[in-house]
């Protein structure tokens, strides 16, 4: 199996409904997120996807997120946005975008020490 990954930052704030601590009050985090794009073959150019395609799939995502205060978009008014429900989000997104590669995974990192993974 190959993999590819992509990285990509994004700002915004979020609080955590029901959540008992700090993180309930309003608060923000430079998120870092990386898309894994995998095959068990390569294309006739000798790659899983073009990089630029990749990236250009998730800026538009990240877009609608950053500098955002993320409860206040949909998804996240029914999911509370945790790491975890970020990054399925992002996946989700993501994974109907590209059509012509499958999406492994999707990690989100709210600190440099402390992530999640969606695979779907």
């Amino acid at each position: 199996m190959y993999y590819i990954s992509v990285r990509t930052d994004f700002s915004g704030a979020h609080n955590l409904r029901g959540y008992k601590g700090k993180c309930e009050d309003l608060h923000g985090h430079n998120w870092s997120v990386e898309a894994k794009v995998c095959s068990e073959t390569l294309d006739k150019l000798g790659m899983v996807v073009d990089f630029t395609l990749v990236k250009s799939c998730l800026k538009d995502i990240i877009a609608t997120l950053d500098h955002k205060y993320l409860n206040e978009i949909g998804y996240f008014a029914e999911n509370n946005p945790t790491s975890e429900n970020i990054a399925k989000y992002i996946f989700e997104k993501l994974n109907t975008k590209l059509s012509n590669a499958k999406l492994a995974s999707v990690t989100v990192w709210e600190t440099g020490n402390s992530s999640a993974t969606y695979s779907g």
